[in-house]
């Protein structure tokens, strides 16, 4: 009967080790588990809005980044480029840590060459080699939070550029070098 008595508890045990085993494999894995990444947009220019999950489940997603490069695009030329996500990103920790749910006011998405050519030829404020042209850098405000709290929020985000304009009504963030300046 001992013997009997061994092989049950062995059992046991090894049953018991392999739940625990699998359990401990399931609690990272439920530990990874982020929410989605939503961004909220109104073009100033077009009055298009656009509320959109564009990170879920681990990845990017497709039809998102496309409608966001398309409420993004030059409203000068109608031209669409894609918007690099680490800058979708940006905007999402920015609203997080703002804690707001109302959307981006854009001022200035994508631009095209030939506009971003037109726009420094007219003011030195702006970049001959703006990294509006490829998609990494908005110009933006949010309503119901102050331009120096955003500004402030963005520049200890320490991801990337800003740009201060009070006069302009605006703040730009970009995922370039991290560096500061304000203009008019």
């Amino acid at each position: 009967m001992s013997a009997i008595v061994k092989l049950t508890s062995r059992r046991t045990l090894l049953g018991a080790g392999l739940a625990l085993g699998a359990s401990s494999l399931a609690a990272p894995a439920l530990a990874t588990i982020t929410p989605p990444r939503q961004l909220s947009l109104v073009n100033l220019h077009t009055g298009e809005k656009l509320s959109a999950a564009f990170w879920e489940a681990g990845s990017y997603v497709p039809d998102a980044l496309s409608a966001i490069a398309k409420v993004l695009r030059d409203h000068r030329t109608g031209e669409v480029h894609p918007i690099d996500p680490k800058l979708l990103d940006l905007l999402a920790q920015l609203s997080a840590r703002l804690d707001s749910q109302r959307p981006f006011e854009v001022i200035s998405g994508y631009r095209s060459p030939a506009t971003n050519a037109k726009l420094h030829a007219r003011s030195n404020g702006v970049a001959t080699r703006s990294l509006h042209m490829d998609g990494k850098a908005i110009d933006i405000r949010l309503p119901g939070v102050p331009l120096t709290r955003l500004r402030d929020t963005a520049l200890n985000m320490q991801a990337g550029g800003v740009g201060y304009y009070p006069n302009s009504n605006f703040v730009h963030v970009d995922v370039g070098r991290v560096r500061r300046w304000s203009g008019s």
